[in-house]
């Protein structure tokens, strides 16, 4: 697994060989194939064994027993600042994942990223669910399309600090800013002012 990490995060997933990766595990190329179906197959154990170590890390995902809006998004805006900050302290990981979306076109990648997000679609519906109980979420829309928006709006700002050289002292401030825009897409409305009903 560490020579397929190494070789994934130094040269893409594209231009990655199975030949170095045999050579430098030490590995005939039978034993490969007994166990994963070719590169894309292996690219994505990789990755989910990658992240599985990333949360670990980091530790068990947060406890939003909250009672307001504020420390709500103060909770998940602190876990997730925790979880960026143990990926950048990891450049192999964060290398091999920002190749993602170019191995994801594959079935055996796709297979493995919605396993992914299987995984984590409970925790996902139930932090919405609690926002909804402090006013911190909307609930003006359907459930699904609300987990659809966040992880959307979260996977779009994983590829992009993951693409940047960002200072330790810059991803709190970066970190705010973007959980401030999920909080625009998913937190309630805040009432319009009508102005054809505004009286001089």
């Amino acid at each position: 697994m560490q020579a397929a990490l190494v070789e994934f995060a130094t040269h893409g997933f594209h231009n990655a060989s199975l030949n170095r990766i045999i050579e430098a595990a030490g590995i005939s190329k039978g034993s490969m194939y007994y166990y994963f179906d070719g590169k894309e197959d292996l690219y994505a154990y990789v990755a989910q064994l990658g992240l599985a170590g990333l949360f670990e890390q980091v530790g068990p995902l947060p406890d939003l027993g909250v009672s307001d809006a504020a420390a709500f998004w103060s909770v998940l805006g602190d876990y997730y600042l925790r979880l960026m900050r143990a990926l950048v302290a990891s450049p192999q990981l964060a290398a091999l994942l920002r190749g993602w979306a170019a191995a994801a076109k594959s079935p055996e990648s796709q297979s493995a990223q919605e396993e992914l997000e299987q995984t984590s679609l409970p925790w996902i519906a139930q932090v919405l669910a609690t926002g909804q109980s402090v006013g911190a979420v909307r609930d003006d829309v359907p459930p699904t399309l609300l987990i659809a928006v966040a992880m959307g709006m979260g996977q779009a700002m994983d590829v992009w600090l993951m693409s940047q050289q960002v200072d330790d002292d810059a991803l709190p401030g970066l970190i705010g800013s973007l959980m401030s825009m999920i909080r625009g897409a998913v937190g309630p409305l805040t009432p319009a002012v009508d102005e054809n009903r505004v009286r001089d």
